[in-house]
């Protein structure tokens, strides 16, 4: 018997996964959707979103099918993500909501625009933009950042407040009308820096990154701001209560604890982030977080060296005469069984076995691009810049990269210039790593940040069950 009508609202969005194995089941991606900015090129157009072919079969495939031009200059285009995901499904949920629209931030203007891709996803088109005045005078916050969709509101960080100094926050917006409804902290005690954010959704905890403040950002890396005014901490919160309970030193020496990324199994409260610079001896580390015996805990457990070299450094790593692996992303498959590390300095995508989150293996390794290594792609194109961004499908069998950090960090560290490119990498489920020959997507004096997929997006989803 059919159900009324009346219920017909409600049937959720059959692209929404209850667990992460249910999610792997589901059919792969179709379409990618970068994030690429001409923001620090020195070319005075805006930023767009690139629509990318990732369909095999098709025609197009590896192709630029449509580009959502953006109405305004320097916004400089970085994170973004869906309006809703799997979280729908938690307790207080939102069931009827639709993956549907992509919530846009630009990092350095602090608008956010909503961009619908229902009716026509190879050509999706701007619906709304809420203006940086507006996410100021709501919240206090600027310089927006990470997305996630929660069972309450579409949560938003960002890196400071509306002059650019701190605390940094968390930026909640309506999951319907879109509309900013005010900072989400309520007790944040100490906390002041901010960066990345995630969360275990049953056991109801948060937890949030360090980088830095707005104004010491964003007109490059200064040296000696590295010691005191970058961050090393990560930070544990009660998400129903808005408040932080613990904070937890990664190492003294190192600092700009960047990317968070949690077990998608959600009965384990653990996760791993990546530490960018050690000040002692230049090299990167990934360390696990973990809840144990009543408290939160950090333990290293991936450490990567610094390569001492002489030739081809840039300026501001001359006085090292040796190139840092710069370990500005990571990412994790959805059966916690890989992470997948960028060196954005020495120019490799590492795969890690995580099975055991407290011993990871090196099982793959590629190299692309990078002031250490300078490789090409294996169809003989030219690779500018180095791996950054990564996304992984659902089932696990591919990882896009694309290569821009940060308009000024690339200024610095790549002076002979960044041109936006993108990468596909097969990935064994045993293990192992290799570049695929076939894909390359070319966005000329455009550069590439975060990638989202249509129809196997890994990345954006918070699941409930195992």
């Amino acid at each position: 018997m059919a159900l009324p009508s009346v219920f017909a609202p409600f049937k959720r969005d059959p692209t929404f996964y209850p667990s992460p194995k249910m999610a792997m089941k589901s059919s792969p991606e179709d379409l990618a959707y970068v994030a690429c900015l001409y923001t620090g090129t020195g070319i005075n157009r805006a930023d767009f979103i690139a629509v990318i072919d990732v369909n095999p079969n098709s025609e197009t495939y590896s192709k630029i099918v449509h580009k959502v031009e953006l109405p305004y200059t320097n916004d400089e285009l970085h994170h973004f993500g869906w309006n809703a995901c799997s979280s729908a499904l938690c307790p207080n949920g939102r069931p009827n909501a639709e993956r549907r629209f992509l919530v846009v931030p630009g990092l350095r203007s602090s608008r956010i625009y909503i961009i619908d891709t229902k009716l026509n996803p190879r050509e999706p088109n701007i619906v709304k933009i809420i203006e940086p005045e507006e996410v100021k005078k709501i919240s206090g916050y600027s310089r927006l950042h990470t997305v996630h969709c929660g069972p309450d509101a579409i949560y938003i960080s960002a890196l400071g407040n509306e002059v650019g100094e701190g605390p940094g926050g968390i930026l909640m917006l309506d999951h319907y009308s879109f509309e900013p409804l005010g900072k989400w902290e309520i007790y944040r005690g100490d906390q002041y820096l901010a960066y990345d954010f995630w969360w275990n959704l049953p056991n109801e905890i948060m937890v949030t990154s360090e980088w830095a403040v707005p104004n010491t950002i964003e007109n490059g890396l200064k040296l000696e701001h590295l010691k005191d005014k970058y961050g090393n901490r990560i930070h544990f919160w009660d998400l129903r209560k808005r408040k932080k309970i613990a904070s937890v030193v990664l190492g003294d020496e190192n600092r700009m604890a960047l990317e968070l990324r949690p077990l998608h199994d959600p009965t384990k409260l653990m996760g791993f982030i990546n530490m960018v610079v050690s000040l002692k001896d230049l090299s990167s580390s990934i360390w696990l977080w973990f809840y144990e015996d009543g408290k939160w805990n950090a333990e290293k457990v991936i450490e990567i060296p610094a390569e001492p070299t002489e030739g081809g450094l840039p300026d501001i790593l001359k006085p090292f005469k040796a190139v840092p692996p710069l370990v500005t992303d990571i990412d994790l498959s959805l059966d916690d069984k890989f992470l997948y590390v960028s060196l954005w300095g020495i120019g490799e995508v590492r795969q890690y076995d995580v099975s055991n989150p407290f011993k990871p293996i090196l099982t793959g390794k590629v190299k692309l691009g990078g002031i250490l290594h300078r490789a090409e792609h294996p169809s003989g194109r030219k690779l500018t810049g180095a791996p950054q961004m990564l996304e992984i499908s659902r089932d696990g069998k591919r990882v896009y990269v694309t290569n821009s950090l940060y308009s000024t960090w690339d200024n610095q560290f790549y002076p002979e210039g960044l041109k936006g490119w993108m990468v596909k990498l097969n990935a064994n489920p045993e293990g192992g790593l290799d570049v695929d020959k076939e894909f390359f997507v070319d966005f000329g004096e455009a550069r590439s940040h975060q990638v989202r997929l249509r129809g196997g997006d890994a990345s954006s989803d918070s699941y409930c069950y195992p």
